[in-house]
């Protein structure tokens, strides 16, 4: 195997470990650690972990529908939203010029805003579900709940499809929000259930475009499957909550870089 190759798969054995410590930082971690790391082209790097966001979060999909954990009107709500976004904001790449870096240049400040708004969400997300309960009354969001969750799926479309970064965290942070009474394992599963659909269309619309490669993909994927069993067996010796602000501290710092880059 390749000396970068093998980097590669060491890089994907860390970033599934963080995964399986902290249940998030797949998108997050994988895409800039390409880019500013291994300088992989922005376009390719988003291209190619949106089809390993997409291969990894699958076997998450069946083993949380097969307990149950899944409310599949939810991830229909959000499907219904995000899925003809990616499509649209695909098409929209896709007309961009490619004699100049423009869609690098879009990819990677939208990488960027995409990690800082993570980074709150890591945060604050069980805040704004706190806040949420206590406020579940609220006459507008119970009666459009449907709607605002279709709109919901529309901004994780679009981020999604442009950053590869936005389908956990934040999609777990703004279902706590709508839905603060679902219990918290549902909200994972659902949301789970939702971004293998996402990050394949957008994953399979990049790939047209030309931006994914498949030897970078297979190296991935070799490291980072057995690092997200490791993470997840040794998760409950580490305290979540330092995990998560340290976590969400390095994801402020890189975004903040590609923002301003």
């Amino acid at each position: 195997m390749p000396a970068m190759d093998i980097l590669y798969t060491v890089s994907g054995f860390a970033v599934g470990v963080i995964v399986g410590l902290t249940g998030v930082g797949g998108g997050s971690l994988m895409t800039p650690l390409l880019v500013l790391v291994f300088g992989v082209p922005p376009a390719t790097a988003v291209g190619t972990d949106l089809l390993y966001a997409a291969l990894t979060k699958a076997g998450g999909t069946v083993a949380h529908g097969n307990k149950g954990h899944i409310d599949w009107r939810i991830t229909g709500r959000l499907a219904l939203g995000s899925i003809p976004a990616a499509a649209i904001t695909l098409y929209v790449l896709s007309q961009l010029p490619k004699s100049n870096n423009v869609i690098g240049a879009l990819i990677s400040h939208g990488l960027g805003f995409a990690l800082v708004l993570t980074a709150v969400a890591i945060l604050f997300g069980r805040k704004l579900r706190d806040y949420a309960a206590k406020h579940d009354d609220s006459s507008l969001r119970q009666q459009h709940l449907g709607k605002i969750t279709v709109a919901v799926g529309v901004v994780l479309g679009v981020l999604v499809t442009i950053s590869s970064v936005g389908a956990g965290a934040l999609g777990v942070a703004a279902l706590f929000f709508l839905y603060p009474k679902l219990p918290t394992i549902r909200i994972v599963g659902s949301d789970i259930a939702h971004a293998v659909p996402l990050t394949l269309v957008a994953g399979l619309g990049h790939w047209l475009l030309g931006g994914v490669d498949w030897a970078l993909l297979g190296a991935l994927l070799l490291g980072s499957l057995p690092g997200i069993w490791l993470g997840t067996q040794v998760s409950a010796k580490i305290p979540e909550h330092v995990l998560r602000r340290v976590l969400a501290s390095v994801l402020v710092i890189i975004g903040g870089k590609l923002i301003i880059a």
